[in-house]
């Protein structure tokens, strides 16, 4: 069983559709209730999947997606923090952003994923099995300007995952964080407004990186980019 953030749509809902049509059963989450009850509709289809609509930055509706996932699957396999915040749009340069924006990115960004491994890592520990993957940027990496709030807040959860790797060595649970890339999604409009993305990936080509994982046992901790996994060849 897998819990996805950020599920109704873009990566989070390619994602989605790929680990269905491997049989896995499905807990998604996103705040927009309609895209999220299409997405679980057509899920549904293929895969048993549970919906709950809300913020992960709400520590009680993480609460309630984990006690859900647990009460109708038994366990949690594989939890993909994908749920993003951009902050304001157009992105402003570091000098004129505000303190709540900045706060609110941290929460979405840092936080929310932190408090779900939280909540599912008792479980996995005590099966000796689990799969944690965090979806990065390569702004937390890169100096772009204006990028500096969401880079901030990437290049925070890049460095917490290598900790939480570290202190999970031999349990058997996995860490890995992934760079998808530059993508023709609506949050990457956002944060670039006008600019014409006619010519990159969309969403749908890189999330077969996301099943690829499934089945890398190779080491406890990677960061790996998407795009060069799937083109990468077989």
């Amino acid at each position: 069983m897998a819990l996805i953030t950020g599920a109704s749509q873009g990566l989070g809902l390619h994602i989605a559709r790929l680990y269905a049509q491997r049989g896995v059963g499905l807990i998604l989450t996103a705040r927009g209730r309609e895209q999220l009850d299409q997405a679980a509709h057509e899920l549904a289809q293929t895969t048993d999947v549970v919906a709950l609509p809300g913020d992960v930055a709400d520590p009680m509706h993480a609460e309630r997606l984990v006690a859900t996932g647990l009460r109708y699957f038994g366990h949690i396999d594989v939890l993909i923090n994908n749920a993003s915040e951009l902050g304001p749009s157009p992105m402003p340069q570091l000098e004129t952003l505000r303190a709540p924006d900045l706060e609110r990115i941290l929460q979405v960004n840092v936080v929310a994923p932190l408090r779900l491994i939280q909540l599912v890592l008792p479980g996995m520990r005590s099966r000796g099995d689990g799969l944690i993957v965090n979806v990065t940027s390569d702004a937390g990496v890169q100096a772009y300007p204006t990028w500096g709030g969401y880079g901030s807040s990437k290049a925070a959860l890049e460095h917490l995952s290598r900790v939480l790797a570290a202190e999970l060595e031999g349990t058997g649970v996995r860490v890995f964080v992934v760079d998808p890339g530059d993508m023709n999604t609506a949050m990457h409009q956002a944060a670039e407004p006008g600019i014409d993305l006619s010519q990159l990936p969309t969403p749908d080509a890189v999330a077969p990186a996301f099943v690829e994982l499934l089945d890398n046992r190779t080491s406890p901790f990677g960061r790996f980019e998407a795009q060069r996994l799937v083109s990468a060849p077989a």
